[in-house]
């Protein structure tokens, strides 16, 4: 009888995000990022920050309103500052839309100077409490559904907010599933790869706007430091981490990243270019030549104190790099002879002055001829 051993992986993907109030009342207030084009993923959130999450009570113009979970009552006039319109009909015209849409529902009351929307499905995605008290708008917490999300990204030409949202909502951190989510927030599509690399046509088609651009919004939230742009040569695509996302998510604080660890991390060859007049590598079969050692060795030590190991910053430190047996070398030879490219394994070994061996790393290198013209 034939024996099998059965393995079983659960899969979870969460069909909702947590939005912080004191990150969405920030981008409101930041008028750098334009609103021009289709918002609806940034009206739908402003509504959902305001919305309550437990029954309370409103008083206006003398008048008592009881206002339910998943409900806001405001003025025509601060729903058009908040959506930044000029008229406040138009503010009433995205209300309308996000209604055709079966998102929300809204009813202008008191001569049509308030309006008292319901975001619906509220109760399904957000908590609510049974019991009577204002609710704050400042701060704490409410879930955005990723469906909806990606529903209104998809509705129509994407402003610069809602290109911001979009990378927001699809941010994941330290998801063993997700490559480089370890080392800090990183943009992941959802695409079931678990490889957050992604390309500058495949934004411009999910933000249905040109790839010029798509690229342009990623310089803009670069220099206006939301983001971190590490793009790899070739076809492997962009790595994106959200700067400020641990801070505002988890009041922890935020992360450097380092382009060197996320290629080890996506498994992506970091190539050292071969210019014989500045670097070279020894092929002498006891090391490696000390121009050669000096750039190996800061790089990995970044790499290595970003990761967390405290010995090297230590002055008792010393380093070893060797090259790989003979057998190892033939097989990278092989590689050379195939792709055109030479490829070095090196044994890393950090130790005390003491002759004690605290870490050995193997490393690779790959040699890169530059083109010609």
């Amino acid at each position: 009888m034939s024996e099998y051993q059965l393995e079983i992986k659960q899969i979870v993907d969460y069909p909702r995000c947590r939005i912080y109030r004191q990150f969405i009342d920030m981008l409101m207030k930041d008028r750098d990022i334009r609103t021009g084009g289709s918002s609806g993923l940034f009206y739908f959130t402003v509504l959902s920050c305001y919305a309550n999450f437990r029954t309370s009570y409103k008083r206006i113009d003398g008048i008592s309103y009881t206002i339910y979970p998943g409900e806001w009552l405001c003025k025509v006039s601060e729903l058009s500052e908040w959506f930044r319109t000029r008229f406040q009909h138009q503010a009433i015209s995205i209300l309308k839309d996000l209604q055709d849409r079966h998102l929300i529902s809204y009813t202008l009351l008191g001569r049509g100077k308030l309006v008292k929307f319901k975001i619906k499905g509220w109760c399904k995605y957000n908590r609510v409490l049974d019991y009577n008290a204002p609710c704050q708008k400042d701060t704490g917490f409410f879930f955005l559904p990723v469906s909806i999300a990606n529903e209104l990204v998809s509705a129509g030409k994407c402003s610069e907010m809602d290109a911001m949202l979009d990378l927001w909502v699809n941010t994941i951190y330290n998801d063993t599933q997700v490559q480089g989510s370890e080392l800090g927030p990183v943009v992941y599509m959802r695409n079931g790869t678990g490889n957050p690399l992604i390309g500058y046509a495949e934004l411009a088609e999910r933000w249905s706007v040109s790839k010029a651009t798509a690229g342009r919004y990623l310089r803009k939230m670069k220099d206006l430091g939301h983001i971190s742009i590490l793009a790899f040569p070739g076809t492997h695509g962009t790595a994106i981490y959200l700067k400020k996302y641990l801070s505002t998510m988890f009041q922890i604080s935020d992360v450097l990243i380092d382009k060197d660890e996320v290629a080890m991390a996506l498994n992506i060859r970091v190539n050292i270019v071969d210019d014989t007049s500045e670097i070279s590598v020894s092929e002498n079969e006891s090391g490696v030549s000390k121009p050669h050692m000096e750039i190996i060795l800061q790089k990995v030590s970044k790499i290595l104190t970003a990761q967390g190991f405290p010995c090297l910053s230590c002055p008792q430190i010393q380093y070893k790099l060797l090259p790989l047996s003979d057998d190892c070398r033939k097989a990278v030879i092989s590689t050379f002879n195939l792709t055109g490219t030479k490829e070095y394994r090196y044994s890393f070994v950090i130790s005390c002055k003491n002759s004690t061996e605290l870490f050995r790393f193997e490393i690779q290198l790959t040699s890169v001829v530059p083109k010609e013209g």
